[in-house]
């Protein structure tokens, strides 16, 4: 390019943006790149470092004041976002004895997963569910929810929302209820005994994307994981790795949130793995590392690390390990554009 071609260029561009234009060429590499650029980073948060900020937030704010008592889980390459991935949000959130989280509804989904304590209660619609270390809950879109600690210690569970693809379409709406408890209106169990026992009711109709069961017990996983690793199916990659459904549909728990649990034999060493849905880790059981793009990570449990889109990750465990996780992968598989690569480059 000469320097006279360069200025005629520039002046076109700058006329040109009175008219909100701009030339496509200029950016089109990152745009449409060959393979996903993304400023997320791996990362982890250890949970013995991480849980004295958790508690100490406690007589700081109110689980009334706040709404919702949360640490964010920012990703170190997107810090300010309140994004933990390009497309999800996390965060740990604390409820003490005695207090409630009060009621409301919003656009966004949401996924609770127990960290520590058991014994709170969270309520979708009108029916509450007891809580224990491990279990995976959903709160689906719109739906009225509270949680509450009616044991006592105090409670700490891995948020998870999909906040970043409804900011993506301007589709945020949210709504507090007009008192700290939305009515009970069912029993406590009323929709695992409906859905979650391979029966459901005749002529049933489901109406929303999200599963009709709100509460996946740890312990039913954790049975289902150990019966079946009595043959040996080991996944190279993955060990034994099983989704949570929609028993309406088969499809994911949520529509826009993929949860896995998996559970890993003492001594496993992964083979490489890539995938485009960037993914969060919780450790349940067990200790061991994840290198990841060249990059190694200690984990015990209760720790959460983040493997980013398109990155190579590895397993490797000391013992017997269980993590759950969850990733934006039923979006991607919906609009065609999921991608893994399993073994070395």
């Amino acid at each position: 390019m000469t320097e006279t071609n360069a200025g005629d260029r520039a002046d076109f561009y700058r006329r040109m943006a009175d008219f909100n234009l701009a030339p496509l060429w200029e950016v089109m590499q990152s745009l449409i790149s060959e393979t996903p650029a993304s400023a997320c980073e791996a990362a982890i948060w250890h949970y013995d470092a991480v849980r004295p900020y958790v508690l100490e937030s406690g007589p700081i704010i109110s689980a009334k004041e706040a709404i919702r008592r949360v640490l964010v889980l920012e990703n170190p390459g997107l810090r300010g976002s309140s994004r933990i991935t390009t497309s999800l949000y996390a965060g740990l959130q604390l409820i003490l004895p005695g207090e409630i989280a009060p009621a409301h509804r919003h656009s966004q989904s949401a996924l609770r997963f127990i960290v520590e304590g058991n014994g709170a209660y969270t309520a979708v619609d009108g029916e509450r569910t007891i809580m224990s270390e491990g279990d995976f809950v959903v709160t689906p879109n719109w739906a009225w929810h509270d949680h509450g600690n009616e044991s006592d210690e105090p409670m700490v569970w891995l948020d998870g929302l999909d906040i970043p693809i409804v900011q993506l379409f301007d589709a945020g709406f949210a709504e507090d209820y007009k008192d700290d408890v939305y009515p009970t209106n069912r029993p406590t169990g009323d929709s695992s005994a409906r859905y979650g026992a391979g029966l459901m009711p005749d002529g049933y109709a489901h109406k929303g994307a999200a599963s009709p069961i709100f509460n996946y017990p740890y312990a039913r996983t954790r049975d289902a994981l150990e019966t079946m690793r009595r043959l040996e199916e080991w996944d190279s990659c993955h060990g034994l790795k099983m989704r949570y459904v929609n028993p309406a549909n088969g499809d994911f728990a949520m529509p826009t949130i993929g949860t896995f649990m998996q559970l890993l034999p003492a001594g496993f060493d992964a083979e490489p793995y890539r995938s485009s849905d960037a993914t969060v880790f919780s450790v349940v059981e067990g200790r061991g590392h994840v290198d990841i793009g060249g990059q190694r990570f200690d984990w015990q449990p209760r720790d959460i690390f983040i493997v980013p889109s398109w990155q190579s990750y590895r397993l490797t465990t000391d013992d017997d390990a269980v993590l759950f996780s969850f990733s934006d992968r039923p979006v991607q598989l919906k609009l065609g554009l999921w991608r893994e690569h399993r073994g070395a480059d």
